[in-house]
């Protein structure tokens, strides 16, 4: 049986003979006619809720007194391969309908699939993030089912044997949901392909079918049914998000659906053992919008129960709406035996040597929960541990600051202040402003030895991250090293009090509090340059003296 090296990856052929083809690119255009059945079952509304964004918060905490909800996900990560899983086509979000296409990808009669060895490593370094036990041998399985832009009529997808199981992710929930470490299990971490987009139409009479998207390689990570509530299964989302991310294997942008989650929701009496029905909710779009279907799904099914009616709970797929802050039913659920799952004949098995994914292990990069702990011992606050450690790229920009200038809170103060501030209101990422990390810790160097003021620092880190350019260039372009010499200040101070004579006698008359006044005129004065510490005990010693 012949054996097919992938930079350490065996791949074992179930059949002994191979196919070779010619792929070509097709442009083709595809329409299907809804029938009056599938656009009322699509558009069946349930009966209305009363349930408003206050009021769903308040008896969601009402209702997990009486009834402990489980909450399980599906999540889909697209994987930033710059080829899709069994073809050579390259797929570019946003990219024209259907022009990313070939014979393997369209599903047209003879065409193969081979396997993309990237998707195979992605995979590896997932399952590992994961804390996973990888699968040294796993296999490939057909996924029958029908929809108009599956053009094979199955998915190629992993079934009895995934490439990586039993595994757990960390992580710790904001400080405002009351703080805290949760650890969920992650049952599963398997390979498969995406299928197409339907495009629907305006009057609702057909869609059309893009096929760009067809054979885009997705790794599935399902969970175990660990999380209670809407925050934690968010917080577990958004994790995800930061691993695929950290590992570089996604950008993970539910906007572009590049990170799809499914969510599992039952409720069941506290004290009751077995799971109650389980509804699947889709059109997830955002953390926040996965938190308030999630609570507005528990506090449904909890009012059903509460009338009698907890057989009216069905297995079903349930769609998000976010303009009407509620579920509605999409479909029932279909159930495992319907997708006639069998081994895939086209392609082989995978088999890693525990070489290859050794190498993989070393490979990877400090991941968010590390990076969070690795924080906290330096003495951060959690607050300020989940703010740099949520966006990878900010995590590097604070690592390189801090490379340079041991002070690591006046850093994470600078990044979460000043820094974030101007990223949020040009609406830019770290990334993309002017600021080096080398730059900010000379700033921070130039403040701490006392050759500029922290109001001066403030203005040439805008010009920094607005304009770029060195620290040390614009203190000598502008004249702005900080005036530390005694006397040059007490000449100041001396200028300052002698064209105030009025608010000298009032502070002298007991209103202390003009202090300020002649601190502020005095740094008018010198344009923001003289130390604030040498300004403040020469002029209460000056305002102070006998006249």
């Amino acid at each position: 049986m012949a054996l097919t090296l992938f930079r350490g990856i065996q791949t074992r052929p179930l059949l002994p003979y191979s196919y070779a083809f010619s792929a070509r690119k097709h442009v083709i255009f595809c329409s299907m006619q809804s029938t009056q059945a599938e656009t009322s079952m699509r558009t069946k509304q349930q009966a209305p809720s009363n349930f408003t964004e206050t009021a769903r918060a308040k008896a969601v905490e009402k209702v997990l007194k009486d009834y402990e909800a489980i909450i399980g996900i599906e999540t889909h990560v697209q994987l930033a391969t710059t080829t899709k899983a069994f073809c050579s086509c390259a797929y570019s979000y946003g990219s024209q309908p259907n022009s990313c296409v070939c014979p393997v990808c369209m599903g047209l009669p003879g065409a193969l699939p081979v396997l993309n060895s990237k998707v195979i490593k992605c995979a590896v370094m997932l399952g590992l993030a994961l804390n996973c036990e990888l699968s040294l041998s796993s296999k490939f399985d057909r996924k029958q089912y029908f929809y108009p832009d599956l053009p094979k009529g199955y998915q190629i997808s992993q079934f009895d044997v995934p490439i990586a199981t039993n595994g757990f992710i960390d992580v710790d929930l904001p400080l405002e949901f009351g703080g805290g470490h949760r650890r969920f299990g992650i049952t599963r971490v398997h390979m498969e392909e995406d299928a197409g987009k339907l495009l629907h139409t305006g009057s609702g009479s057909y869609s059309q079918v893009d096929l760009n998207r067809a054979g885009v390689p997705l790794i599935e990570i399902v969970s175990e049914p660990d999380m209670r509530t809407g925050i934690e299964a968010a917080e577990y989302a958004a994790e995800l998000q930061r691993v695929v991310r950290y590992l570089g294997v996604s950008n993970g942008n539910m906007q572009e659906g590049s990170l799809r989650c499914d969510v599992n929701v039952s409720i069941r009496p506290i004290g009751q053992l077995e799971f109650g029905t389980k509804v699947e909710i889709k059109n997830l779009n955002s953390f926040s919008a996965m938190s308030r279907a999630i609570d507005f799904e528990i506090a449904r099914q909890a009012e059903l129960y509460n009338q009698g009616q907890a057989d009216e709970i069905v297995q079903e797929t349930r769609l998000w709406e976010e303009g009407g802050q509620k579920t509605v039913t999409m479909r029932k659920k279909e159930g495992l035996a319907d997708y006639r799952y069998f081994p895939e004949p086209d392609l082989p098995e995978v088999v890693l040597t525990e070489e290859y994914v050794n190498g993989i292990r070393d490979s990877l990069p400090e991941l968010p929960e590390m990076k969070r702990r690795r924080y906290e011992e330096m003495g951060l606050t959690m607050q300020d541990v989940l703010f740099l450690a949520n966006d990878v790229n900010v995590a590097e920009f604070f690592d390189a600051t801090i490379a340079k200038v041991p002070d690591i809170k006046l850093a994470a103060n600078w990044i979460m202040g000043d820094i974030a501030a101007y990223m949020k209101n040009e609406k830019l990422s770290i990334n993309e402003i002017k600021l080096s990390p080398q730059e900010l810790s000379e700033l921070i160097a130039s403040i701490k030895s006392g050759t500029i003021s922290g109001k001066i620092g403030k203005e040439i880190l805008l010009e920094l991250m607005e304009k770029g350019g060195t620290v040390k260039g614009l203190i000598e372009e502008k004249d702005l090293v900080q005036i530390v010499d005694p006397v040059e200040i007490e000449k100041i101070i001396d200028k300052v009090i002698a064209n105030n004579p009025k608010q000298l006698e009032q502070y002298r008359g007991g209103k202390t509090k003009l202090q300020g006044f002649f601190a502020g005129q005095v740094m008018k004065e010198s344009k923001g340059k003289a130390n604030p510490g040498l300004v403040n005990k020469i002029l209460i010693e000056k305002l102070n003296a006998k006249s």
